[in-house]
């Protein structure tokens, strides 16, 4: 056995170990000469020297098409089959590419994002479908940004109040025919309230002093002010709008507050009826939820309120009516009814006024005049829009107004 091993392994060993060699050299040669063709998609199209004022539809702000090309290379199998479409870029220079130019695609256009791929070795031929470029004006605007009422649920405890501004901007450049096409549509912007948290706005509500107006502004992260426009850029545009930074979503907290007056109740006849159904003819009629205190009809039920602050209450208190509206077409239905406040603008006014000199409104200060009036009337608006009248027992005050011969009465619906 040992003279076996001994003749395999030590007589002429100088001219195995040559033999070993020469059969790795051999491999090696052969498997580098070795060739294949291989077919690469969705390889990126970078366009360089583009005239000034000029650019080409689809190209992004880092001058990548946000087309892909196929290719066709020849050349070493082991580094195709290494390739992916994230090691190559095909280049075109449009230095002279006038108002139109044909681009046939070949090996010099090819450039190699990898440092470890050397084109010139790897590669021995490249090809492609021919296409077209066309260099087109490039156009700068700002294209209007209209931010919508979120959608989603507001964090338990609070609701949704607000939110504000309304409308924004954004500076984009690209194909003339695009950048019109867009300034010409509607581009809305639209955030999720589940992506804001309980503890966010509580740690917020701590921090503020919600004695008068328990509103809590939520301010929108700047990872939020992106609008994606694919077809000028792979990754979402910043809002570049100075007014963005004031960008902020209201919420209230779900405080009920007591309403401490009594709340009159009207007729509206509508004109249209004035023959048949006017003040002679119909009236309203005292007894259930209603009574007559010096002619005056009022709602004999304690309320409370909801949806709005106690600063907004103690000023439209006093300028709240429930108004019935008396339509014979509602003989046999409950008549409509609803909640309406008495010169509405002199009592936005006051509310502007007062929170514009409340030193306490820190978020509201910070804005430019004309912003924070704007602001602070949406925020009266909405309150007017939002409020809600309960029950004690905290369900919805509601009630049917019936028509009944020559009066109308007040009557509360039976519980189920």
């Amino acid at each position: 056995m040992n003279s076996f091993l001994r003749h395999l392994f030590v007589d002429h060993w100088h001219r195995k170990a040559l033999s070993v060699v020469l059969a790795v050299v051999i491999w090696l040669a052969v498997n580098h000469s070795l060739t294949a063709t291989r077919i690469i998609s969705n390889v990126a199209i970078h366009v360089i020297n583009l005239p000034p004022g000029k650019t080409v539809e689809g190209m992004q702000t880092n001058g990548l098409l946000s087309k892909k090309i196929i290719l066709t290379l020849s050349g070493n199998k082991n580094i195709l089959d290494s390739l992916s479409s994230n090691d190559l870029e095909v280049v075109i220079d449009a230095a002279n590419a006038g108002n139109e130019m044909v681009v046939n695609i070949d090996k010099k256009n090819l450039v190699s994002l990898n440092p470890e791929l050397e084109i010139n070795t790897a590669i021995s031929r490249v090809s492609a479908a021919s296409f077209v470029l066309r260099p087109m004006r490039l156009l700068t605007e700002k294209i209007p940004i209209i931010v919508t009422n979120p959608i989603g649920e507001a964090p338990r405890g609070y609701q949704f109040l607000d939110i504000f501004p309304y409308r924004l901007f954004i500076t984009i450049s690209g194909p003339e025919k695009i950048i019109k096409r867009l300034k010409d549509r509607e581009i809305r912007l639209t955030f999720n309230l589940n992506e804001i948290s309980r503890s966010q706005l509580d740690t917020l509500a701590d921090k503020s002093d919600l004695a008068n107006e328990n509103t809590i502004s939520f301010f929108v992260p700047d990872a939020w002010k992106q609008i994606s426009f694919p077809t000028l850029s792979e990754i979402p545009l910043t809002i570049d709008d100075p007014d963005a930074k004031y960008l902020k979503i209201d919420f209230i907290k779900r405080d009920l507050l007591p309403l401490e007056v009594p709340l009159p109740v009207t007729l509206f006849y509508p004109p249209e009826f004035l023959n048949t159904i006017n003040p002679s003819t119909l009236s309203l009629s005292a007894g259930g939820i209603v009574e007559n205190i010096h002619g005056v009809y009022l709602i004999n039920r304690p309320l409370r309120v909801k949806g709005v602050s106690r600063l907004f209450l103690d000023l439209v208190k006093d300028s709240m009516q429930i108004v019935v509206i008396a339509e014979p077409t509602r003989e046999f239905g409950s008549l409509f009814w609803s909640l309406q406040f008495v010169d509405p603008r002199a009592l936005e006014d006051r509310y502007v006024k007062q929170l514009q000199t409340d030193p306490s409104e820190e978020d509201v200060n910070d804005l430019q005049p004309d912003l924070r009036e704007e602001y602070l009337r949406n925020r009266f608006r909405s309150y007017m829009m939002r409020m809600q009248l309960l029950k004690p027992d905290d369900t919805c005050f509601d009630f049917k107004a019936i028509l009944q011969g020559h009066s109308v009465q007040l009557v509360e619906p039976k519980s189920s």
